[in-house]
């Protein structure tokens, strides 16, 4: 098993047209497929670490931009987990086409579940990391003090008068530094590399009116809904100081798991990205898990 982190050159950035936008995505790698799928305001650079350890572990890795993010377009459109969903589908269909390890973090995370309940005959099994519970937090997922503060922000960010404004303010690079700091455990890991890699994209036209419409779309199927339509074999692996997606709101697999090949793994001191924060923990656990379940 291979469990170091390699070095590589920079990922080499493919495009895709999909409904005539222009998506970005990236492969690396021979073996069964893994289709990565990153979280809200990333990009499928937020697996560098990880991609290179996946594909020499003996796996064809994909990595995609979802609509709205990173590099891919940025059309103003109501978005969707049904949106997203329909992208995954059809990426799968145009580049993979057989059964495919869905790997996901955050929001990401709950876009594989539902291609598991809902097209099943393209997954092999799943991946999440701090899975969501939905597009945007459902009451009772935030502590008190966050939810106050979240449900201020969104209400500025969908402000026509505001709303340009405030983006403005909260993409620069401090801030986001500042946002890492509450979602990383390991401080080692906000590096310049991460918050450019965050930032660019908010520069591109069109990425306010995404970020604005994100934020007040529905929040789509919860695992809660999901789960007991899902046959695959699942790890589920959880930052165990993740203040966005708390542990308390793993208990769903955890009690999934007495009746469902489900493996749970809770890291200690580990925020809500396991797969940047921790590479070096994840990273073996992933393809350890890979080879229980064969694939």
């Amino acid at each position: 098993m291979v469990t170091q982190q390699l070095t590589l050159a920079p990922l080499e950035k493919l495009t895709w047209d999909w409904r005539g936008y222009s998506i970005q995505y990236t492969v690396v790698g021979a073996g069964t497929p893994l289709l990565l799928v990153h979280g809200f305001g990333a990009s499928l650079g937020h697996w560098r670490q990880n991609i290179p350890v996946l594909a020499a572990g003996g796996y064809r890795v994909f990595a995609i931009d979802l609509l709205g993010f990173g590099g891919s377009a940025k059309p103003a459109l109501d978005y969707s987990l049904e949106l997203w969903q329909a992208l995954l589908k059809d990426f799968w269909s145009a580049h993979i086409q057989v059964p495919t390890v869905f790997v996901g973090n955050s929001i990401g995370g709950l876009l594989c579940l539902m291609m598991l309940a809902d097209h099943p005959e393209t997954a092999a099994g799943s991946v999440l990391l701090n899975c969501a519970g939905g597009m945007n937090h459902r009451p009772g997922e935030l502590a008190p003090p966050l939810r106050f503060i979240m449900a201020t922000f969104n209400n500025l960010v969908r402000s026509p008068r505001f709303g340009g404004f405030v983006f403005n303010q909260i993409r620069q690079k401090h801030r986001i530094r500042r946002t890492l700091s509450q979602v990383y455990r390991n401080r080692d890991a906000i590096t310049d590399e991460l918050v450019d890699m965050l930032y660019a994209p908010s520069c591109d036209e069109g990425a306010q009116k995404v970020f604005a419409s994100v934020l007040t779309a529905p929040p789509g199927p919860s695992p809660a809904e999901l789960l007991p339509r899902v046959s695959q074999p699942l790890l589920v692996l959880w930052g165990a100081d993740d203040p966005w997606t708390p542990i308390a709101g793993a208990a769903i697999y955890q009690k999934h798991a007495a009746s469902h090949p489900l493996k749970f793994v809770s890291i200690p001191d580990t925020g809500h990205c396991p797969h940047d924060d921790r590479p070096e923990v994840v990273n073996p656990l992933i393809l350890g898990w890979l080879q229980e379940i064969g694939v």
